[in-house]
């Protein structure tokens, strides 16, 4: 019995687990978003479509968006990044089973005779062909299996970082072209007022001629237009720079895009919010931080494992002879088998701080999973916040604009009857313009704020995981 006891203490480790039993921490924020920014929402629902084309309704949108997924330089090295992961991953996964190599190889030597046991000279050569298994470690105590766990971790943390940035990627292509189509808006609206703007300044000026206005209503309207003629390059300028950075995200030369409007109905789908905060779970860069954390821990269960001895084992099983012509005769047989306990006696505490290294990390790894959320779920109250808000903004926009517009029609009537003065006419020319690019600008807010739910709330992540 003495002589079996260690076999079965070690065949009793062996089932046992040195890595610490994983379990998802509670997440740091309320089971439901803030009161105050849910009144007036919808009911519970579906929060985002299943897929993005159902999403991004308008055409020239989704042709935007199949071609960033296609061409996007960046979104091809996070694809480039997850093929690494997966690699590394499997070469983790390869160290649980042994490598079996075959090898054939010739050994010559020549002895002198003043060195030989013999006093003669002694020329001798070997011939080997042989399957050989090199340095297999028996993973008793799940050192190897924790080490594959860590890396099968890290490489769905890759890929869910992956689908972050796709994500990602399509609300950045959405907000550009929202943005886009509101400077279109805005640079067509000050051509209009330039346009405006110059007939005041020639009635202004036959006016003048005729001595119903002075110089200095002429150099008023004058300024006027000119300032007209600024804001359209200024605007120009804008429309060119957002063009090249939706050529950037796009990565090729955008389809068409000129044209559309931002009040026309069915750029995106409507969000249906309401649902509790266990959705951030879903999203995909939650899901990275925790398969992070699971790396971590697997990590401080492979460094434990290293207390304990290491079984390797080397063999080989083929056949030898001092000729070439005798390999594979009968009798030539050979083989090797060459097992070996390595146990760690003093090491510095190398062994103890690699633990401690691996605890720390799985420290960082639980507050960076945490923050997160965190982040995650104060992305998701703003956007639910600034939806209402700007909701009431923009109608209180809009109701400006119609009464700067109803203002400007009878102070310009008034002034072509002399009874208002140009100055007049001037401000509520500018308030009347003023107040139209303001409404444009929020509108295109409120359209990004529900283009920024897609991906805040986890969205179309292109397929799940994928697996080794």
């Amino acid at each position: 019995m003495r002589k079996f006891l260690p076999l079965a203490v070690a065949l009793a480790l062996a089932g046992c687990s040195f890595t610490p039993d994983y379990q998802r921490p509670a997440a740091p924020v309320p089971e439901a978003w803030p009161a105050r920014v849910g009144a007036g929402d919808t009911a519970p629902g579906a929060a985002i479509a299943a897929d993005w084309r159902a999403f991004f309704t308008d055409p020239r949108l989704q042709a935007l968006i199949a071609a960033a997924l296609e061409h996007n330089r960046d979104l091809r090295i996070s694809v480039a990044r997850v093929d690494e992961a997966r690699a590394l991953a499997g070469i983790a996964r390869a160290d649980r089973l042994p490598t079996v190599d075959l090898a054939a190889q010739r050994a010559a030597s020549l002895t002198p005779a003043d060195v030989s046991g013999s006093g003669r000279q002694l020329n001798s050569q070997r011939y080997d062909v042989n399957l050989a298994v090199a340095a297999f470690e028996l993973d008793f105590w799940g050192r190897v299996k924790s080490l594959d766990d860590a890396g099968r971790a890290n490489f769905l943390a890759s890929d869910y970082a992956r689908q972050a940035f796709r994500l990602s990627l399509i609300a950045d292509v959405a907000n550009a072209w929202l943005s886009l189509l509101e400077l279109g808006e805005r640079r067509a609206l000050a051509v209009e007022t330039q346009k405006s703007r110059e007939e005041t300044r020639n009635l202004v000026g036959r006016r003048r001629d005729v001595g119903l206005a002075g110089d200095l209503d002429y150099l008023q309207a004058d300024g006027a237009y000119q300032n007209a003629r600024a804001e359209v390059a200024s605007l120009a300028r804008s429309h060119a720079a957002a063009e090249n950075a939706l050529r950037l995200l796009v990565g090729a030369a955008p389809a068409e895009t000129a044209g559309g409007s931002l009040a026309q109905s069915g750029l995106v789908a409507e969000v249906a919010v309401g649902l509790p905060s266990e959705v951030l779970l879903q999203r995909p860069d939650v899901k990275a931080a925790e398969q992070k954390l699971i790396a971590a821990n697997a990590n401080i269960g492979a460094a434990r494992a290293a207390f304990l001895p290491k079984i390797v084992l080397t063999a080989a099983l083929g056949t030898a002879s001092h000729g070439l012509s005798g390999l594979f005769e009968a009798g030539s047989g050979a083989w090797s088998f060459i097992p070996a306990l390595r146990l760690p006696l003093f090491d510095s505490g190398r062994t103890a701080e690699n633990v401690d290294l691996a605890s720390a990390r799985k420290l960082i790894a639980v507050a960076e999973y945490e923050k997160t959320i965190q982040q995650a779920f104060r992305e998701i109250a703003d956007l639910l916040d600034a939806r209402r808000q700007l909701a009431e903004q923009l109608q209180a926009q809009e109701a400006g604009v119609a009464a700067q517009g109803r203002r400007l029609t009878i102070v310009d009537a008034r002034y072509r009857a002399g009874v208002s003065s140009h100055l007049e006419l001037l401000d509520a020319q500018r308030e009347h313009f003023a107040a139209q690019q303001s409404a444009l600008a929020v509108r295109r807010q409120l359209l990004s704020t529900a283009a920024s739910f897609y991906k805040a709330l986890g969205g179309d992540d292109g397929k799940e995981a994928r697996d080794l």
